[in-house]
């Protein structure tokens, strides 16, 4: 099991830092998501702002568990807002870009018109591990993560069913985080992961493709540090021509909504099953 502020920290400064792409976060290789919150901290060592507003990152090569190095410039610092670039390679090939927004809070026109989606609440249900207790292991991320099943009555119906995925996640073994930087990484994995769920529900098993993202966009609305589940809120409206497009709102426990974001996923054949 992985850590999730351990595992995405970074070492360096003036710009230049270093990090290890941990394999306890392995799910096709090392989750996009996760590799993403790497780059967001590194980001986060730079801004003078401490407030991350959104991240908007293109993947552009499988990284390996090795370590990684990343650039992190400054596109525009100004009083109430900044723009930092953040570019990760390992031994010299690019392997994610990202930019990253900061804003100052402030004075401003306000309001909240955002509903939770009706799901019960996660002490009412039941996890994985409970439903399924002597199912064979899956890939290591899924240790990190702790998920209570809101539709139970899918796991063992191939569906198909309407292409949205809502669960309740918990981050394990530390479910919540003081940082701004780290609690905005949770946010921004989740909505990175959790995209394929969500596009592949019309589709019956064994799907004939696999879906990776090309890219995952955030905007971080408000952080909920106390709030140790999170609703993720998964939509795959449209899937055609090979890309299949997400979108996603993350909740806190007590219904507010703290980020919404989305990705475009890219089909590939499905590898051969064994």
């Amino acid at each position: 099991m992985g850590d999730f502020e351990l595992d995405t920290r970074v070492e360096g400064g003036g710009g230049r830092y270093r990090a290890h792409i941990s394999r306890d976060w392995e799910i096709w290789g090392p989750n996009g998501g996760y590799v993403a919150a790497i780059a967001l901290r590194a980001a986060g060592r730079e801004a003078s702002i401490p407030r991350p507003v959104s991240f908007a990152g293109h993947f552009l090569a499988s990284a390996r568990f090795e370590p990684v190095d990343l650039e992190v410039s400054v596109l525009h610092r100004g009083r109430r807002s900044e723009s930092l670039q953040v570019a990760m390679r390992q031994d010299g090939r690019l392997i994610l870009q990202g930019i990253v927004r900061t804003a100052a809070e402030g004075p401003g026109l306000e309001h909240d018109v955002a509903v939770m989606p009706d799901v019960p609440a996660p002490e009412s249900l039941k996890s994985w591990e409970e439903l399924r207790p002597d199912s064979p292991e899956s890939y290591p991320f899924w240790r990190n993560l702790e998920g209570k099943i809101s539709h139970p009555e899918r796991i063992d119906t191939p569906g198909p069913y309407e292409p949205v995925f809502r669960e309740w996640f918990r981050f394990r073994p530390r479910a919540t985080f003081d940082d701004v930087w780290v609690d905005a990484g949770r946010l921004l994995l989740l909505i990175d992961t959790l995209s394929w769920p969500a596009a592949s529900k019309p589709h019956p098993w064994p799907h004939q493709y696999q879906a990776p993202n090309l890219d995952v966009a955030a905007w971080f609305h408000r952080f909920a540090p106390e709030s140790e589940w999170l609703l993720v809120d998964h939509e795959s409206p449209v899937a055609e021509g090979g890309i299949m497009g997400t979108t996603a709102r993350i909740w806190s426990r007590d219904g507010r909504l703290l980020a919404s974001g989305g990705a475009q996923l890219l089909c590939v054949p499905a590898p051969p099953r064994t």
